[in-house]
C-alpha cells in the first residue's frame, strides 16, 4: 500500500508523515517513508527550479518509491509525482512528455492525503518563504486534481491537531498489523 501527503511547500507534511509512521508502527504495521526528494536535488528548485531539476526530483521520486515498495507493506510518501510535477509547471509551463508517465504512476498511489495551507512558509535552509510562490503551487495542484478527476482525502486547516486522526481512520481497515512470529510470547509479554 502507498499513501502521498501532498500539497504545497511549509504546510506540514513531513511533520504529519513521521506522526503516521509512529503510529503506524505502533501498530506493528511494516512502514517506509519516502522523504522530501528535492531537499537532495544538486540543481536549483523552488522558483529557481527548471526542467532538468524538475526531471531528476521526479525521476528520483519514483525511483524511490519503487525501492520502498519493494521492502515494506506500507509507504509513506512526503510528496507525490504529482505535486513535484506542479513546480515543474509553474517553472516552465504544460510539460505534454511527462502526460503518458504521469498517467500510468498516478494510479500507484492508493490513498493521497491533500494538505492545506494552513500557515505561510517558514525558512528552514531550504524552503522558499514568498507567500505567493506557495499559494500559486497549492492552486497547480488543485487545478491538476480536477483534471485528472483523482480521488484525495482533503484535510481541513481548523483541524490541524487532529489530521493524523483523520488519516488513521480511512488508513486503519486498509492496513493490517503483521502477525507476531511467535503468538505464545504475547501472551508472556501483554
Amino acid at each position: 500500500m502507498k499513501v502521498a501527503l501532498i500539497g504545497t511547500h511549509g504546510v506540514g507534511k513531513t511533520t504529519l508523515c513521521f506522526e503516521l509512521a509512529a503510529r503506524l508502527k505502533r501498530r506493528d504495521v511494516d512502514v517506509e517513508l519516502v522523504r522530501e526528494v528535492a531537499r537532495h536535488c544538486p540543481l536549483p528548485i523552488n522558483r529557481q527550479t527548471n526542467e532538468r531539476a524538475q526531471s531528476w526530483i521526479l525521476h528520483t521520486q519514483m525511483a524511490w518509491e519503487l525501492e520502498a515498495e519493494a521492502r515494506h507493506a506500507v509507504v509513506l510518501c512526503d510528496r507525490s509525482v504529482l505535486d513535484n510535477y506542479c513546480y515543474l509547471l509553474y517553472a516552465e509551463g504544460p510539460q505534454p512528455h511527462w502526460e503518458p508517465l504521469l498517467a500510468r504512476w498516478l494510479p500507484t498511489y492508493d490513498l493521497l492525503v491533500k494538505v492545506p495551507i494552513w500557515t505561510p512558509p517558514r525558512w528552514d535552509g531550504v524552503r522558499d518563504v514568498d507567500l505567493a510562490f506557495q499559494r500559486a503551487i497549492d492552486e497547480l495542484l488543485e487545478q491538476e486534481l480536477a483534471r485528472r478527476e483523482l480521488s484525495v482525502l482533503r484535510l481541513e486547516a481548523s483541524q490541524r491537531a487532529f489530521w493524523g486522526d483523520a488519516v488513521m481512520e480511512v488508513l486503519a481497515p486498509m492496513v493490517a498489523p503483521i502477525p507476531p512470529l511467535f503468538p505464545e510470547e504475547e501472551k508472556l509479554f501483554p
